[in-house]
């Protein structure tokens, strides 16, 4: 299963370059300004460039659910 790759709006993005350089995989770049998934084989859907987005110009849509572990009996 694959999950969907980060969604970046480029109406939204000021070009900080934030999101660039918190990448752990340097899947981002800029081009003409804007954040783009440049090495989208490079992302590890960690959430750290929509984390650091101060315009939200990036999305990852998909959810992270953390599950309680079960009671041991």
């Amino acid at each position: 299963m694959s999950l969907p790759l980060p969604i970046i709006d480029p109406k939204r993005c000021t070009g900080c370059h934030r999101c660039v350089d918190i990448c752990p995989t340097r899947a981002l770049d800029q081009i003409g300004g804007k954040a783009v998934l440049r090495y989208p084989d490079l992302c590890t859907y960690c959430t750290a460039c929509e984390d650091v987005c101060p315009t939200d110009a990036i999305h990852l849509p998909f959810a992270i659910v953390f599950a309680r572990p079960a009671p041991v009996r």
